[in-house]
């Protein structure tokens, strides 16, 4: 933060005093939009960012942290970020903010226009978590030398500021090897969320690594993109289905597009998992109550949230400690999508599985809330 610009050079490149800049940065009153403009222009310019801390009383703290996230859009708009995953992030990251007395400011940023939110949210906080997809990397990197941030869900290990995520290949990986090793599934393909998405990536690297081991041939890409929504799930598969490509199975890279999925089996009169096995990433509330219930990847929504919170105050308390990375685990959750029927089968030392008699077990030591009696997912 040695060359952070200051009030004065953006009070003196847009040709206003610094009060007016104060006002334009509030979004005060009693000046042109002319004036707002070219106030807003100059303080992008230089990367300048009016100090939350500067602002604070006794403590020279704001006592709020921003969360910056993509368009949350609505539920059926294609490429956007589950609302149902970012909600629960929100709720863990009100949660650690909330306990130390901390309130939280929530920005959702708009394509073009989400530098300017940025900035002007992070003019308003003591720092900011940043969800994977909300920003360009140089904005982000302006971002950084002004007030402090941590990234979250996005998995680049180069240098940068603190990163938080979830082990999103390690839970692909594992699924997809429980729908080979334990089901016997040769066929698989795998539904990825948005193309610019870290999360999605790892987990269709996960899905290949599976492959790799299991000597299954290696897609070059993901079968097919449904932007992590049920609507594009469900378009996916229709598309596939119509295509005349029916896979045995489906590794959906996460619950929503998996809920579309099975819409799209359904409609099409393919039983789950008699005919196509589905599986999902997220472990969202619905999830145990579809037909069949659904297996999928449990990842700590809420603990991502709260962590990323904690990693940004201990920032805010100490600009100059080490950058931290750190990665929550996930855990692979059974149920009845994939074919099983709840018994789990045999455990090796080194993690795989052997099969149960009938073919049809859960991985060791892994949760299960599938009934004994088998449940298809009724047309």
């Amino acid at each position: 933060m040695a060359d952070r610009s200051t009030i004065y050079q953006v009070a003196q490149r847009s040709g206003v005093s610094t009060a007016t800049v104060s006002r334009v940065m509030a979004d005060g009153r009693g000046f042109s939009r002319a004036t707002r403009q070219r106030v807003l222009a100059a303080a992008t310019e230089l990367d300048w960012i009016p100090s939350g801390s500067a602002r604070g009383l006794a403590l020279r703290r704001a006592r709020i942290v921003g969360l910056l996230f993509p368009d949350l859009g609505q539920p059926s708009d294609e490429g956007e970020d589950s609302p149902l995953y970012v909600d629960q992030v929100i709720r863990g990251a009100e949660r650690a903010a909330t306990a130390v007395g901390d309130a939280v400011l929530i920005a959702a940023t708009h394509c073009a226009s989400g530098r300017e939110l940025a900035f002007s949210v992070a003019g308003k906080t003591d720092g900011l978590v940043v969800m994977a997809r909300s920003l360009a990397e140089d904005d982000i990197a302006a971002l950084c030398r002004s007030v402090p941030v941590v990234m979250l869900a996005n998995h680049d290990a180069r240098g940068g500021p603190d990163l938080i995520s979830t082990d999103s290949r390690g839970g692909s990986r594992a699924i997809t090897t429980h729908l080979i090793q334990v089901h016997g599934h040769a066929d698989l393909v795998f539904l990825a969320g948005p193309p610019d998405s870290p999360d999605s990536s790892e987990r269709f690297a996960g899905f290949c690594e599976a492959l790799r081991q299991a000597g299954l041939p290696v897609p070059d890409s993901p079968a097919a993109t449904g932007g992590f929504t049920q609507a594009g799930g469900r378009r996916a598969v229709a598309a596939m289905l119509t295509e005349g490509r029916t896979p045995r199975a489906i590794v959906c890279g996460n619950d929503e597009m998996a809920l579309g999925a099975l819409a799209a089996l359904r409609a099409a009169r393919l039983r789950v998992p008699a005919d196509v096995a589905v599986t999902g990433f997220d472990d969202i509330a619905v999830a145990r109550h579809l037909r069949p219930a659904l297996t999928t990847v449990r990842q700590p929504m809420r603990e991502l949230g709260e962590e990323a919170v904690r990693l940004l105050l201990d920032r805010i308390a100490d600009p100059a400690a080490p950058r931290q990375s750190v990665e929550l685990p996930t855990q692979t959750v059974i149920r009845r999508s994939c074919g099983c029927r709840g018994r789990p089968p045999h455990a090796r030392r080194d993690g795989t599985v052997s099969r149960s008699p009938a073919g049809r077990g859960a991985a060791p030591g892994l949760p299960t809330d599938a009934p004994e009696t088998d449940e298809e997912y009724q047309p």
